[in-house]
């Protein structure tokens, strides 16, 4: 078993990878940076289950919260709405393979 590299309130950057295939980590995260809200558990990586691979070694799952404004432009919000998205955050639930520590370009 993998030990978790990330604790809650850890600052991090989801890595912006080209990979093909299976892949739980949303192209809306990537390069993006937030705070690890939690930690989820140890699971089998789901990259590598999808294709029938059963012998990897099991990773550590994380919570990521974003600001919403970090994540989507301010132009992405609707005319009329109300632009709350300084406040608003959204967590996305990333693997440990997808992170880096914010300080990593």
């Amino acid at each position: 078993m993998s030990a978790p590299c990330f604790h809650a309130g850890d600052r991090v950057r989801v890595l912006d990878l080209a990979r093909t295939g299976h892949v739980r980590t949303p192209r809306y995260a990537r390069g993006k940076c937030g705070v690890v809200e939690r930690v989820c558990g140890v699971f089998g990586n789901p990259e590598e289950l999808a294709y029938g691979r059963w012998n990897g070694a099991p990773i550590p799952l994380y919570r990521v919260r974003f600001r919403l404004a970090d994540v989507f432009p301010s132009g992405a919000v609707e005319a009329g709405a109300r632009d709350d998205s300084d406040h608003d955050t959204i967590d996305v639930e990333l693997y440990e393979s997808w992170l880096a520590p914010e300080t990593t370009a």
